[in-house]
């Protein structure tokens, strides 16, 4: 079999994009110089970082790199800056809808507050979309690491925007942290607000803490919730309930969830029928954007031009693009195929 498209004109979604993590590497180097911040060699000279989330002291390296990340973050310009080439950078990949996930705690002592922020990214993501032509929209995520009434908080100002560029809510970090439980009162006003409620689940953790997920916070979509494909019953249910994973496999290696790219489950989960929308998480940190997800994923299991069309159009189906961005996508699938 040889494939001859290229995955960078194959229209696609993306779904998992960590806001901070979304940062180009030469932006990165470039306002930490302006403003004399010192990054480590492994964000510079070492740069993607050797990574791993094995045990806690590797989860805090990458939790460390990720703050230095976002100091550099200053002003107002920064942030449309980070946006927009965040949202070129799809573009270059393919991408025609970007659900860009953010926590304003972690700005808003630098910006105003978690509302005041929220309207700059909001107002950012609205300028970019009108510069680029792509589709966008934002994911706010809670910290787990943080207390669940924090996560209330945001779920109500998540609630807040819900019709004004704010699609769906999130819980990110460690999710060996703390109780899932505790934040279902947060995905409850979530729910309401008829945002996509999408938490990280099935990374570092297996199945177990999936059905937490999916139990207690109603989870539509899973960050990552890859390791269904360790649990054939899970895995069933996911797939009857029409929950879409979310799928990072360069991250996964990076972080040490799997040894290669070859033992990421991406058939076990296609052949059960699940609805995977593959991401790339944090590119700075793992130096590998949307188009590289798809590439590594042919070139690891030897998907034909027909499977990975078939995984943009699920990416789409999994997003809340609007009807008009995902009905002319899915031609232009089918127009890539017959190319």
């Amino acid at each position: 079999m040889t494939s001859v498209r290229d995955l960078h004109t194959l229209p696609k979604a993306h779904l998992h994009l960590h806001f901070t993590g979304s940062m180009r590497h030469g932006t990165l180097l470039e306002l930490a110089e302006r403003d004399g911040i010192h990054l480590p060699d492994a964000l510079v000279s070492e740069w993607p970082p050797h990574l791993t989330a094995a045990d806690e002291k590797g989860w805090f390296r990458f939790q460390r790199l990720y703050d230095v990340a976002r100091s550099v973050l200053r002003t107002e310009d920064d942030v449309r800056r980070l946006v927009r080439e965040a949202a070129e950078d799809d573009v270059v990949d393919g991408g025609r809808w970007l659900e860009i996930q953010v926590d304003p705690s972690g700005y808003a002592a630098r910006f105003g507050g978690i509302t005041a922020f929220t309207d700059l990214v909001l107002d950012a993501v609205r300028e970019a979309s009108a510069s680029t032509g792509l589709g966008m929209a934002v994911v706010i995520a809670a910290n787990r690491t943080r207390h669940p009434l924090d996560a209330r908080t945001l779920a109500r100002l998540a609630a807040q925007y819900a019709d004004r560029g704010v699609v769906g809510f999130g819980l990110s970090n460690d999710e060996r942290r703390g109780s899932t439980a505790d934040f279902a009162s947060a995905f409850a006003i979530a729910e309401r607000a008829g945002l996509v409620l999408a938490p990280h689940g099935g990374e570092l953790l297996g199945p177990e803490h999936i059905r937490v997920c999916l139990d207690t916070l109603h989870a539509g979509r899973l960050g990552h919730g890859v390791r269904a494909a360790e649990d054939p019953d899970l895995l069933a249910r996911i797939v009857d309930a029409g929950v879409a994973l979310e799928v990072c496999p360069v991250s996964n290696v990076a972080l040490g969830v799997y040894s290669d790219l070859t033992s990421v489950p991406l058939p076990t989960l296609l052949a059960a029928g699940a609805t995977v929308a593959l991401g790339s998480d944090d590119p700075l940190l793992f130096g590998s954007r949307l188009a590289g997800q798809y590439a590594t994923m042919r070139a690891a299991h030897r998907l034909s031009d027909e499977q990975l069309a078939e995984l943009a159009r699920m990416s789409l189906r999994a997003s809340r693009a609007p009807d008009a961005v995902r009905t002319q996508a899915e031609a232009d699938i089918d127009a890539w195929l017959a190319s």
